[in-house]
């Protein structure tokens, strides 16, 4: 009777080693989720930086051409130059002039006698404003527009930086 007993023990330790084997597959386990977790949360806050970003870049963008569209003739840069500022005659006299101009890294507009609006805001930096007249004689006018646009990234970590470049054209109607 005490044999049969001890035939169904189990060798002495191995308790330990089932103990051992149970902990390493909850590290492992509990390792796989908080990695997923931190890349769901790298992925959340580079979609809403890039956001951002490209929001209020074609928003900057589609503004700019809208106003060269309705303008009636172009004050600077004058025809085959480049200027970090855009001076546009409207139809309306109450907006004379419109001009677009970088401000520290602040895109602004003003209209007429109008205090200047920001078209940027605090979380994006605006640099590399350039405006080309790409005017012949005889034409409305064409201006070419490039700026680029940086994420202010509130910590160093790299999925809170982008830098877009935008382009575009507009001609005068």
């Amino acid at each position: 009777l005490n044999s049969k007993r001890t035939k169904n023990r189990l060798p002495q330790g191995s308790a330990l080693i089932e103990l051992m084997v149970y902990i390493s597959i909850a590290v492992i386990i509990f390792f796989s989720i908080s990695s997923m977790i931190s890349l769901t949360a790298q992925s959340r806050i580079k979609k809403q930086v890039t956001d951002e970003v490209e929001g209020q870049g074609a928003a900057t963008m589609q503004l700019i051409t809208q106003t060269i569209r309705n303008a009636t003739s172009i004050n600077s840069p004058t025809t085959g130059s480049i200027s970090s500022t855009l001076s546009l005659v409207m139809p309306d006299g109450g907006q004379n002039p419109t001009i677009f101009n970088l401000s520290a890294d602040t895109l602004q507009i003003t209209q007429g006698a109008n205090l200047a609006v920001n078209l940027n805001n605090s979380r994006v930096l605006v640099s590399g404003v350039s405006f080309q007249n790409l005017s012949r004689s005889n034409t409305p006018g064409t201006i070419s527009i490039q700026y680029t646009l940086e994420s202010v990234g509130q910590s160093s970590r790299p999925e809170s930086n982008y830098v877009k470049t935008f382009y575009g054209s507009a001609s005068l109607r």
